[in-house]
């Protein structure tokens, strides 16, 4: 998710930049450099670290000093520079003003699984200590409010910066319904998503598992919910031609992930429901995502909503769980359970597996919602006035470039990015 995110803004900064701009880029060590592809924003320096990474745990607490150090020359720079992070560590006492993404709060959402050892539970008090001195950018209110109460953070230094989906969803998937009719693709990626299916061994009509094989994923409310409707009789209101029980497709599993999936779907009887797949480039996994009848994001955790939205920017309703920034990220394009809840999630994956009508609703919803999502120039002019504010120069630095390229020279720059973990 971090890679993501740093190469979509990047991107965006890229596309447009400012007069004066330009990038400092912490990386670490054997991780693929988001800078490499940048044409008209300048890099001043890349500077590569260790791969503390591989120390797991114990990097939270290395990271800080490493960072502290490499960004010390950093320190001169003009006014109106920040230090910009989306990884996992923040430096000790920077010189800069310090921009954080929060792109995950499980760490202190879920911390028996997350801070169970005596080294991740140092680092993530550390990071909490040093997240609360910072700019945080946040994708919504409700985990605006999460990071107040969690990290204590200062709300005036919270900013909402809506995420837009990723380029791939946002470009395979533009307006591939015409929402007349329930089956109403475009021709183009009609006949891509029927490759798909049959590539993937997926009938007409199936669900689509959003979400990495992680804590954050609640896995076992899901197969208790598919579970439960394989012991219910067919819905009299599904189609003759639809498949029942519903059927699941899991894309990415690796193969330690796929094993304990497939154990904990045979004690449920759900070796026929779920279909499983190799991790997909983003291009087909938008097309994947949008034939599917819905996608499915059961979770305990998730301060982004990012698949979620990447969902609905191909028309596709959302089944979720009420948890961090997934209610604000859905909307009315999808229907929201409580988590942990395997009967509610049950009898919203029912509906929205056999109501045709319910079922073109969201879509209609979803496919409305898409239009009027955010894109990633506009994520970029925003974290630009958070920019501006943190460095104490205003926000109409930020935005006068819009009319008037020279006004900001010099002011605001993406600072240094540091691509972090993938979380």
């Amino acid at each position: 998710m971090t890679a993501a995110y740093l190469d979509n803004l990047l991107a965006a900064f890229d596309s447009e930049p400012l007069a004066g701009e330009e990038l400092v880029a912490l990386m670490q060590a054997g991780l693929p450099d988001p800078t490499a592809g940048l044409q008209r924003l300048p890099v001043a320096a890349r500077r590569w670290l260790p791969p503390t990474r591989l120390l797991r745990a114990a990097s939270l607490t290395v990271d800080p000093f490493l960072l502290r150090g490499a960004s010390v020359a950093a320190g001169r720079a003009s006014a109106g520079a920040v230090y910009h992070l989306a990884g996992a560590s923040l430096p000790l006492a920077s010189r800069l003003p310090v921009v954080a993404t929060l792109l995950d709060l499980a760490p202190w959402e879920l911390p028996q699984a997350y801070q169970g050892g005596p080294a991740a539970h140092l680092g993530e008090r550390l990071r909490a200590r040093l997240l609360r001195d910072a700019s945080l950018i946040v994708g919504s209110e409700a985990v605006a409010r999460s990071a107040a109460r969690l990290l204590r953070a200062r709300p005036g230094r919270i900013h909402v910066v809506p995420f837009a989906p990723n380029p791939a969803a946002a470009a395979i998937c533009a307006g591939p319904y015409a929402v007349s009719d329930d089956r109403g693709f475009a021709a183009g990626i009609a006949g891509t998503i029927a490759l798909e299916r049959e590539i993937l061994g997926l009938p007409d009509r199936y669900l689509i598992l959003l979400g990495r094989y992680d804590a954050r994923t609640d896995i076992p409310t899901l197969l208790d919910a598919l579970a439960a409707l394989n012991e219910q009789s067919r819905p009299a209101i599904l189609s003759t031609e639809a498949p029942w029980p519903p059927v699941l497709l899991l894309a990415g599993a690796r193969p330690e992930d796929r094993s304990s999936l497939m154990r904990a779907a045979g004690r449920r009887g759900l070796d026929g429901q779920l279909i499983y797949a190799e991790p997909l480039p983003g291009e087909r996994f938008a097309t994947v995502v949008a034939g599917a009848r819905a996608a499915i994001r059961s979770a305990v955790s998730d301060a982004v909503g990012s698949l979620a939205i990447d969902a609905i920017a191909c028309g596709t309703p959302v089944v979720a769980s009420a948890v961090g920034a997934l209610p604000e990220a859905i909307g009315g394009a999808g229907i929201l359970v409580e988590p942990r809840d395997s009967a509610h999630m049950a009898r919203a994956i029912e509906a929205v597996w056999s109501d045709d009508s319910l079922h073109l609703r969201l879509r209609k919803a979803a496919t409305v919602a898409a239009r009027e999502l955010p894109t990633w120039v506009d994520v970029a002019w925003m974290t630009r006035a958070v920019y501006a504010a943190a460095a104490g120069v205003g926000t109409t630095a930020a935005e006068a470039p819009a009319q008037n390229p020279d006004a900001a020279a010099g002011q605001i720059g993406p600072g240094l990015a540091d691509p972090g973990e993938s979380l």
